[in-house]
């Protein structure tokens, strides 16, 4: 891009100040604050970071910078945040070449390799977050505490409640031509989800890190923390990340069929990147539910509410939520494994990766309310990790810009485990300490 097109973007929306945003592998947002006057060199050269310094980024303190390119088709106005204030997402490159761990260039491969194949991929994002407080001795609760009932989803004196912070965020996504079209309490005390229009799947992912970031700060003006932990609380309903899946073809569908036998409306290409989705589960969960706290979710026999909502089996059906992939109409599949820390740009590269694999071998999915396996979704993040290392497919997804990735990905996430695995909880502590 030139320096002259991010000036007359910083210009027509009255930027003074920058972003240059990119995430790591585990999704946290790296960023660094450019004044407009420097646009100029962000444009043509980038913002330069320490890889290391930066976090999941597979470099050592002797690496060369990560130089954070802007794209300029992702440069956003955040004016309610503060004053002149902008985000452009950055595609972080390494001696002048994309650099293979970020997750922004994972997911473009992904994407490239998508349009090798014929199609061109859309996604829509289901955002789960609470808004919690926290107390002067590190406990956290739910923010509203009025907000107690036994089944709070769908609450209108809920929403009521939390009107200023949910009307601030619906009003910044319309402001940035998201197209909210509805904001809900979830079925968690505490819990909400804000929904916006599908896109192409880069620009989705784009926006589900721009989101959080949008709803962290609000969040935080008003005094509240905004968590997409997806188990904050043992027996409150965990929070997801839902994929909306779909592909065209030349600007054509290619999902609905007027004719199926298994009664859904989707054509023979989605029952193969359905299926090829559910062959490859075990090992996408490693992506989609990437923290030892999101097996607290998917392990949930049940909640304050009565149901957990989230699948344990890799199974596919019609408008029921209780399935692994839910197909609500022709048009689309819902992938229902993901979770809130799921780093977005690889749970949507993994389910294509998978999904295309489906599509070339012409995966069968089984019968409607089955799947192509009856092994249970795995328990833990170091039985996904397994999975994971065992799938060549999700492992060549992390691997579709540079090898290493996956490896380096899988180190990561067993050294999670452990770490946590390490820790003396005081669930141990009331069990053992005088049990023997």
């Amino acid at each position: 891009m030139s320096a002259t097109e991010l000036q007359d973007l910083a210009a027509a929306a009255g930027t003074t100040f920058i972003l240059a945003l990119f995430v790591d592998l585990r999704g946290k947002p790296c960023a660094k604050l450019v004044p407009v006057e420097a646009v100029e060199l962000l444009a043509t050269e980038g913002v330069g970071f320490a890889g290391y310094a930066v976090g999941a980024m597979g470099q050592e303190p002797k690496d060369p910078d990560l130089m954070a390119i802007p794209d300029p088709t992702s440069f956003t106005p955040i004016p309610f945040i503060k004053d002149g204030l902008a985000i452009v997402h950055c595609d972080p490159h390494v001696n002048g070449e994309p650099w293979p761990y970020a997750p922004r260039v994972i997911l473009k491969a992904l994407v490239a390799q998508c349009a090798d194949a014929g199609f061109e991929p859309w996604v829509g994002a289901e955002v789960e977050y609470f808004l919690l407080r926290r107390h002067a001795d590190g406990s956290v609760a739910v923010a509203d505490s009025a907000d107690t009932a036994a089944q709070p989803c769908y609450d209108a004196r809920g929403v009521t409640r939390m009107y200023d912070h949910l009307t601030a965020v619906s009003t910044a996504m319309n402001q940035l031509g998201w197209s909210n079209y509805a904001n809900d309490h979830e079925d968690g005390n505490g819990q909400f989800e804000q929904n916006f229009q599908f896109a192409e799947a880069l620009i989705t992912a784009d926006r589900v890190v721009t989101l959080r970031y949008l709803l962290s700060m609000i969040a935080a003006e008003r005094g509240m923390i905004a968590t997409f932990m997806p188990k904050p609380f043992a027996d409150k309903t965990g929070s997801g990340l839902h994929l909306h899946l779909s592909l065209t073809s030349g600007g054509a569908a290619v999902f609905p069929v007027d004719d199926d036998e298994r009664g859904l409306g989707l054509s023979e290409t989605a029952y193969g990147f359905l299926g090829g989705i559910l062959d490859h589960a075990c090992a996408l969960q490693a992506v989609m539910a990437p923290t030892v706290n999101s097996y607290k979710r998917t392990g949930a026999v049940s909640t304050a509410s009565g149901a957990s909502w989230a699948p344990r089996l890799p199974t596919y059906g019609g408008n029921d939520r209780t399935h692994y992939i839910r197909v609500p109409d022709s048009d689309r599949i819902e992938l229902r494994g993901g979770d809130g820390s799921a780093n977005p740009y690889l749970a949507i590269a993994a389910a294509l990766g998978a999904g295309l694999d489906g599509i070339k071998r012409s995966t069968d999915p089984g019968a409607v309310g089955g799947g192509v396996s009856t092994r249970a979704l795995p328990p833990t993040l170091l039985h996904a990790v397994d999975e994971f290392e065992g799938d060549a497919v999700v492992t060549g997804v992390l691997d579709a810009a540079g090898p290493g990735v996956a490896g380096y990905f899988a180190t990561l996430k067993r050294e999670e485990f452990f770490a946590y695995h390490s820790d003396v909880s005081p669930w141990e502590i009331d069990h053992y300490l005088t049990a023997f």
